[in-house]
């Protein structure tokens, strides 16, 4: 089954992805390309229309990410956001300036509803639109009319339908854009003429076709975690190819606590081919006196290599190692010109030589969300779909510094009670990703008189609807409390509790 496709060109814009998220809600596939794809692929991907992402940079300095004219001959509706509104007005003829006044966040925006981006949906004369630019389009190019505008940016929003060309200087991807994705869905859909034929039941479909006429007779092997992403990737796999497929879990030591165990107990009854493997000591020792979290991640995706390979042997010759590796692992290790955030153990982490026919992704395009919906579809237990997430690194990457045995156990202990209390007030559900992180950092404190110089434990709990940005969640102070109370009580070498109120961007959801 073939999708409708919208791409998105990538020019190093922080919020590149979330546009692709955003698209995606409307019903519409859509794929993030670099800018510096050639003009040919993107014709022969034969997309419905194409959007520029935003940028850090200026568009009159030569070193900046610059594209053809000629794209815009090519007859498929364009939307610029940002960098990419800047770009096409460059490339067309009109004039880019620094500003005299820049905008940063929300702006009070004035929009001219006969636009067919801003017409058909429910958003006032003037509300607020997300700005962040340094430079504005301070003369449209020639054909092109403005169709909204602030108080400093004259150009927020410019157009030429005949050359189905539309630029926006906000940013409609942000949840700050008051009825940005409105914007979105007019492009894709009145612009674009997309019908919005991107479901999870089409996925399904496809991919297990795409899995069975790949595979044919041969093994598979999967790389399951017990994780949302492996979970959903073996149900999927099961369908396709039932008894070819064995699920290894390799429990490398560093699982948060007893979840060894209810990983092996879920699936003791799916009918699967499940073999648990106990490698702690194997990691452990090639991780001893590592503390740098790339070396960390890199170290623990060969050492999964390794382990599948050694399994693989023992139940004969293994064609496809499968692994839940989503989108978001793949943009975070780099994609485009955005920068590389971390290397993710699935991806960035591998080892250049891996002894299988070939690794297979079934989730590779895919966000958290639409993989629970996938999960959701193929039946899936409610318990694994909703399961918090977890790095395959593990306890590895919340734990700063060198990992030792007893910082584990203290880590586990202290997320132990976190999750625990969370759960008793009702906010498991309320909060998307919550877990708690074990710092290098020693501090004084006073227990039973005596002076404590112990760890500090940091508590990181984020809310968020695709995990490409998050907002930290607003966790009631009693709570809290009964938290840090708790773990100080409860577990050994810990005297300070501390709770991380920082959105994502600028930081990551995972401390390393």
């Amino acid at each position: 089954m073939s999708h409708q496709l919208v791409i998105v060109l990538d020019f190093g814009g922080q919020y590149n992805q979330l546009i692709a998220r955003r698209v995606r809600e409307c019903g519409v596939y859509c794929e993030v390309k670099s800018y510096r794809t050639p003009l040919e692929e993107l014709k022969s991907l034969n997309p419905k229309g194409i959007i520029f992402t935003g940028g850090p940079n200026s568009v009159y300095d030569e070193k900046s990410p610059h594209i053809t004219d000629k794209i815009f001959d090519l007859d498929i509706p364009i939307l610029g956001i940002c960098y990419g509104a800047q770009l096409m007005a460059y490339t067309l003829g009109g004039t880019v300036s620094p500003c005299e006044t820049s905008e940063y966040g929300k702006t009070d925006t004035h929009y001219d509803h006969s636009s067919i981006l801003f017409g058909g949906i429910d958003l006032p004369a003037t509300a607020p639109s997300w700005m962040s630019h340094t430079d504005y389009v301070s003369k449209v190019p020639d054909g092109f009319r403005i169709t909204a505008h602030t108080a400093d940016c004259p150009a927020a929003a410019f157009e030429n339908p005949e050359k189905k060309c539309y630029a926006v200087q906000f940013h409609p991807e942000v949840n700050h854009t008051f009825a940005g994705q409105g914007m979105i869905d007019s492009f894709v859909k009145n612009v674009c003429g997309c019908s919005g034929d991107w479901t999870m039941a089409g996925y399904a479909k496809t991919a297990i076709s795409e899995i069975r006429s790949k595979v044919g007779d041969g093994k598979v092997l999967l790389a399951l975690s017990g994780g949302v992403d492996s979970s959903v990737a073996a149900a999927l796999l099961a369908k396709a190819v039932g008894s070819q497929l064995t699920c290894i879990f390799v429990d490398h030591g560093l699982m948060r606590k007893n979840e060894g165990d209810e990983v092996e107990q879920a699936f003791a009854n799916s009918g699967m081919n499940f073999i648990r493997v106990n490698a702690k000591d194997q990691f452990l020792s090639k991780l001893k006196g590592i503390s740098e979290p790339e070396k960390k991640r890199k170290i623990i995706g060969e050492e999964f290599i390794r382990v599948f390979e050694q399994e693989a042997k023992k139940i004969g010759a293994v064609d496809y190692l499968v692994q839940g590796t989503i989108y978001p692992d793949v943009i975070e290790s780099g994609l485009g010109d955005a920068a590389v955030i971390k290397s993710h153990h699935n991806v960035g982490g591998l080892p250049d030589c891996v002894d299988f026919k070939e690794i297979i992704e079934p989730l590779r395009m895919l966000f958290k969300d639409e993989v629970r919906k996938l999960g959701t579809e193929l039946g899936l237990s409610p318990i694994l779909v909703w399961r918090q997430p977890f790095p395959g690194p593990g306890l590895a990457i919340r734990i700063i510094g060198d990992i030792t045995e007893e910082k584990i156990e203290i880590l586990q202990d202290a997320d132990f009670i976190f999750r625990q209390e969370l759960a008793e007030h009702g906010l498991d559900r309320e909060i998307n990703q919550y877990f708690a992180v074990l710092t290098n950092m020693r501090s004084v404190g006073v227990m039973g008189d005596s002076r404590t110089y112990d760890y500090t434990v940091a508590l990181r709990a984020v809310t968020t609807s695709d995990f490409m940005t998050a907002d930290f969640a607003k966790i009631p102070y009693d709570v809290l409390e009964t938290v840090a109370s708790r773990i100080v009580n409860e577990v050994k070498s810990v005297n300070r509790i501390v709770y991380d109120v920082t959105t994502k961007p600028p930081a990551t959801i995972e401390w390393e």
